[in-house]
């Protein structure tokens, strides 16, 4: 089908060049600049129908890649998510309705081996207060048996303190740093460029501690400008996991950078008169807000895609809280599934 496209062209393309030349000899012949000038307009003009026969010859520019719809419909649907209470507690899964969201997008629950998997040999860098600890407890969970999460329990949760692991086995490092405010946040975005060492996965979130030892929502709002100014002077670095392919080895991505959402607060839960007092709806509503306005998150047209462990944590409801605002570990499982499956949306994999 090919050649014989190719051999109308050629045959299209003669008759278009010599016919006309012919006939531009024979009238033109005593006038030999008019003639020159003549065979080479037609000739380029023949040129430039032959192009599309012969692609391969003629280098291009780069096309514009759009995203595609579908999707980018999933991955915004990623925290649709609904908790249905059984004997234990409660289970989660995406809502899979027919009129939900989610439906159609296939969302997976990954096990072990997955995550082993999709995680092999990657930096994972989580930073922020004891939400983000959460979070890596529900990450290391999907990673290490019973046994090894026994045995790394006390180091992680030493009060205010970083941690970090190597899993041999797939070469996963994963960091936590304890910074509860987003200045904090800042300062390691800094390290990063200082050191010129950047992480496959970055997982950030702030706001509680502001909230309880500041209680300013303008100024947390100004903070996180600052953050987002900081993170785009980063120098997008490979993502070892997630390569186009084998034949393509210099081929570099940036980083994947996630927020995670402050949780539903639970006013009359909480375990002090002082949080009770500043940690209200207003004022977590006033937060939010500035979070959406600082323009940080993905949505919005700044770089974090949104774990909302705020609507996980709110669907979950107060069943799943102790003191109003740390949760049970069902939610900080969602929300590390709702980053996998982004990881292996924005990969393009399939598990």
């Amino acid at each position: 089908m090919f050649f014989g496209a190719v051999q109308l062209g050629l045959m299209a393309a003669c008759v278009v060049l010599f016919v006309p030349m012919g006939m531009a000899g024979w009238h033109l012949s005593r006038n030999k600049v008019l003639f020159f000038s003549g065979a080479l307009f037609i000739t380029l003009a023949v040129f430039i129908h032959l192009i599309p026969y012969f692609p391969s010859f003629f280098p291009q520019t780069p096309s514009v890649m759009f995203q595609d719809p579908a999707t980018s419909s999933c991955i915004s649907s990623l925290n649709d998510v609904v908790f249905r209470p059984n004997s234990d507690g409660y289970l989660w899964d995406w809502d899979n309705t027919s009129n939900s969201r989610s439906y159609g997008c296939e969302f997976q629950k990954l096990g072990r081996v997955d995550v082993m998997d999709l995680l092999n040999g990657s930096w994972v860098v989580v930073a922020g207060d004891s939400q983000a600890r959460l979070f890596v407890v529900g990450l290391l969970d999907l990673v290490l048996g019973a046994d090894e999460m026994e045995l790394i329990h006390g180091d992680l949760f030493k009060r205010h303190s970083d941690y970090h692991i190597t899993v041999g086995e797939i070469g996963l490092k994963l960091d936590f740093i304890w910074a509860p405010y987003v200045a904090n946040l800042s300062d390691v975005v800094v390290e990063f460029k200082r050191n010129g060492s950047y992480p496959d996965v970055l997982v950030m979130g702030s706001g509680l501690w502001h909230m309880l030892h500041f209680t300013n929502y303008s100024d947390y709002g100004v903070s996180l400008r600052l953050l987002r100014d900081s993170l785009n002077q980063l120098v997008p670095v490979r993502r070892k996991f997630e390569m186009e392919s084998d034949s393509d080895p210099d081929s570099t991505r940036g980083m994947h950078l996630f927020w995670l959402g402050m949780p539903t607060l639970i006013n009359g839960l909480l375990n002090t008169e002082e949080k009770r007092a500043k940690m209200t709806r207003e004022m977590c509503d006033a937060y939010d807000h500035e979070l959406y306005k600082s323009k940080i998150l993905r949505r919005d047209g700044g770089s974090f895609l949104l774990l909302d462990v705020g609507t996980l944590s709110g669907k979950c409801g107060a069943d799943c809280s102790l003191d109003g605002m740390h949760y049970s570990d069902v939610v900080y499982e969602a929300s590390v599934h709702v980053m996998l499956n982004a990881l292996l949306i924005e990969s393009h994999q399939k598990l």
